[in-house]
């Protein structure tokens, strides 16, 4: 998952949380934009795992484990952190977020919230910076980015998903 998330950094990603038009299944926003969920749904694509599926698929069948949304669409619903983190608190581990860099990693998700309704998800790599930090591959508006922030938000919720 970390060298899949690595082969999606692009600093020239125009940060775009839109709603657009796609196909379904394997539907995508146009390549030259994209937001911090769109950072896992490719990377998992890397891996010939289609999160836009899995996730509509499972609000279909299980409705009430999603009541922030309002109306079920598979343009939208795969691109929203809560929606995202509800699917992954399902089927993936969770996992104790704490400040100790070691317990991150590489391929764990990475849910943070940044203050008011916003909120935030990155993966973590098996790049570390110098102080042992693993660095974030993350989009919060300059580009699919590797970066050392971690630490630098709330973290909020913290995940394993393996299929």
């Amino acid at each position: 998952m970390s060298v899949a998330a690595l082969s999606i950094v692009n600093p020239d990603i125009i940060y775009d949380g839109s709603y657009f038009d796609m196909d379904y299944p394997m539907g995508n926003i146009p390549a030259e934009y994209g937001v911090c969920t769109d950072v896992i749904i490719r990377a998992y694509r890397k891996m010939g795992i289609d999160l836009q599926k899995e996730l509509h698929e499972d609000i279909l069948s299980n409705r009430e484990d999603y009541p922030n949304i309002i109306r079920v669409d598979y343009k939208i619903d795969h691109r929203r952190v809560p929606n995202l983190a509800r699917f992954f608190t399902k089927y993936g581990e969770i996992l104790e977020d704490t400040e100790n860099s070691s317990d991150y990693k590489a391929g764990d998700i990475v849910y943070w919230k940044l203050g008011g309704n916003k909120d935030h998800i990155g993966i973590v790599t098996h790049i570390k910076s110098n102080n042992g930090t693993p660095n974030m591959v993350h989009n919060i508006g300059g580009g699919q980015l590797l970066e050392d922030c971690l630490f630098d938000y709330t973290i909020y919720k913290h995940f394993r998903y393996k299929k």
